[in-house]
């Protein structure tokens, strides 16, 4: 008796740890909860996060190609063995570089003038330029744009950071702290 159950826990304790384990992979705004780059939450931005693994195994993740882009940039040395990025729709990861791009249209981008969009299906796309506009694009289209992009976007996001943390001084001024 005392094997037969050895022989039906232990496959259900190791099926058990083995989804487990698949849960907590597919999780990775769990692993990294923040952009490296700007702070960002991950989860609130799953549309377009991205998360960038290494050939020395490293792993990082993002918020935004914009994001992806400079850590791009910042680790030439560095080989990524894969690039995925949230599905605008269904904020599942794809392959980055299988996913049909929406760059442009009227839809406010993460981190970037020119918006961004991933899609898994060809379909989602169209649907999504018909209705906000953009053209399709592949990845390395995209991930150009991030880099033409970089100027004008890093002059915008400090414009912006500016203008909250002079709201943030006056309201503290009205409360009756100093600011310097």
């Amino acid at each position: 008796m005392m094997k037969l159950k050895k022989v039906f826990i232990l496959p259900a304790c190791l099926g058990f740890l083995c989804a487990a384990g698949v849960v907590f992979a597919l999780d990775d705004t769990a692993a990294y909860k923040s952009c490296k780059y700007c702070g960002m939450d991950r989860t609130k931005f799953s549309h377009s996060r991205t998360l960038v693994t290494y050939d020395d195994g490293t792993v990082v993740g993002t918020c935004s190609i914009h994001c992806a882009a400079v850590e791009l940039a910042l680790n030439i040395d560095k080989t990524p063995t894969s690039i995925e990025v949230g599905d605008y729709n269904t904020r599942k990861l794809i392959d980055a570089s299988k996913a049909f791009w929406v760059v442009g249209g009227d839809k406010p981008g993460v981190m970037t003038k020119r918006a961004k969009w991933a899609f898994e299906s060809r379909e989602d796309a169209d649907a999504f330029v018909k209705a906000n506009g953009g053209g399709i694009s592949s990845y390395d289209e995209a991930i150009k744009g991030s880099y033409e992009d970089m100027y004008a976007d890093t002059n915008m996001i400090r414009e912006r950071r500016k203008m909250k943390m002079m709201k943030v001084k006056a309201i503290m001024e009205q409360q009756g702290h100093k600011c310097e």
